[in-house]
């Protein structure tokens, strides 16, 4: 079994992700750890990006639904320069109908995208490496994606770095995993993201605790990258 079809096939066990109360924006603990992202992406733009938000050209690779594209339309992008792809038909179609019709969307396999060379300001990823297990298809992904990004753009990293004791279909990827896929990148980090079982656990007691325990980096499960094409 290919890769692809490994992937597809562990998303299909996975269910709706729409449907679980744990992703919920009217959680306390998902909306800081979304806040907080969103705080650290702005920074990166504003110390790194050398365009106007308007200006920028955008590639996100595993969309999902759109909701990381409409996070840079409310910032500022503009929608004609935003490009999203996504392997799952379903997810592509909810994309579909969030997204502006200018916003181009693309169906399938990122590693095969006729993208042209040097093309893209920014190449997005949050939360499809972790989802692939094989070690061959993340190396020739990272290479096409750097080939994407043209000189001066970045490629725009979002995921976890411990492996998930509870879900054998996601694997970590830790910063020297990251930096060995990109390794003429000059690399800017930022940990994120309080531990999911610890945010959940302390938010119901109150979510100001959030903010507590997230001053700790160690527990901060995922990292924020700007892997900036000199």
């Amino acid at each position: 079994m290919s890769e692809v079809d490994a992937v597809i096939r562990r998303y299909a066990t996975r269910g709706d992700l729409r449907a679980d109360s744990l992703y919920s924006m009217l959680r306390p603990e998902v909306s800081l750890g979304v806040q907080e992202r969103q705080r650290a992406l702005l920074s990166f733009l504003a110390t790194f990006s050398k365009k106007p938000l308007c200006d920028l050209q955008v590639l996100e690779i595993g969309c999902g639904r759109g909701s990381n594209l409409l996070e840079l339309l409310r910032i500022g992008c503009n929608p004609c320069n935003l490009t999203g792809n996504e392997l799952l038909p379903d997810r592509l179609s909810s994309a579909r109908i969030n997204l502006p019709e200018a916003t181009r969307l693309i169906e399938g396999d990122a590693s095969k995208l006729d993208i042209d060379a040097n093309s893209m300001d920014i190449v997005y990823q949050s939360t499809v490496f972790t989802s692939l297990l094989d070690d061959n298809f993340q190396d020739n992904l990272a290479r096409k994606m750097w080939s994407w990004v043209r000189p001066g753009g970045a490629i725009l990293w979002y995921d976890f770095v411990y492996n998930n004791p509870r879900n054998s279909d996601v694997r970590g990827v830790p910063l020297a995993r990251v930096k060995k896929l990109f390794p003429k990148g000059c690399v800017h980090v930022r940990r994120v993201t309080l531990a999911p079982p610890i945010s959940r656990r302390i938010c119901r007691i109150h979510p100001s605790l959030y903010a507590i325990l997230n001053a700790t980096p160690l527990l901060r499960t995922h990292l924020l990258c700007w892997i900036q094409k000199t």
